[in-house]
């Protein structure tokens, strides 16, 4: 059975380099695509369908933004199971900070500043060894601003308010970029950051092996 993989926010499939999945699953990594001007998420997500297989059964895992772009993809086509990392579950779960920030715009001028702070990003990201933290250099150089601003009016002004059904969630206790109190998580990885399919992939690897025992 295929299992497409969605990175989150800037980044891309070098964030699971250690995920590694039973044998009888395949992996597949499907890459952010350019939004339209004014594209909301459902259109969007509509769109990034298009690179699914949905004609077979399937796996979606979506890291971060990835994990709510997947939920989106879900209303559109029909995977076996949804598992998200280090996301939300619906807009109900985004911490008061971000809807905050939709109400007021703040997420036009502050965030986008911040996400061009590596050092900063990489504090909150929780990255660790040194090769983690060149990756996290590399997305902050090579992510286009434009993405970065769209991508963060979608997530602040998300109006997602039901979890789905087939919808699993992986989190970590650490989380400082999406804190573990505001979300229902099915597994709590303890000191896991919001990196942790990077440095803590050993834990992550072993839930997903339970996860996909049932599939």
């Amino acid at each position: 059975m295929k299992v497409y993989f969605i990175s989150g926010l800037g980044a891309d499939r070098r964030a699971f380099y250690k995920i590694q999945l039973p044998k009888e699953f395949q992996p597949v990594y499907l890459d952010w695509i350019d939004p339209l001007p004014n594209e909301a998420l459902p259109d969007y997500a509509r769109r990034f369908s298009e690179s699914i297989q949905s004609n077979e059964e399937f796996i979606i895992i979506g890291l971060s933004f990835g994990g709510m772009l997947a939920s989106e993809i879900a209303k559109i086509i029909s995977p076996k199971k949804i598992i998200i990392i280090s996301s939300v579950s619906n807009s109900l779960e985004l911490p008061w900070y971000f809807r905050m920030s939709g109400r007021l715009r703040l997420h036009k001028v502050l965030i986008p500043a911040v996400y061009k702070e590596a050092t900063i990003l990489n504090r909150f990201m929780g990255a660790g060894d040194k090769e983690m933290k060149a990756i996290v250099y590399s997305y902050v150089n090579n992510i286009d601003p434009k993405f970065i601003k769209w991508s963060l009016h979608e997530i602040v002004n998300w109006h997602h308010t039901e979890r789905l059904s087939n919808l699993v969630h992986i989190h970590g206790s650490d989380d400082h970029l999406l804190p573990a109190r505001y979300v229902k998580a099915d597994y709590l990885v303890d000191k896991g950051g919001h990196l942790m399919v990077m440095n803590m992939a050993e834990e992550v690897n072993r839930i997903l092996k339970d996860i996909l025992r049932d599939v």
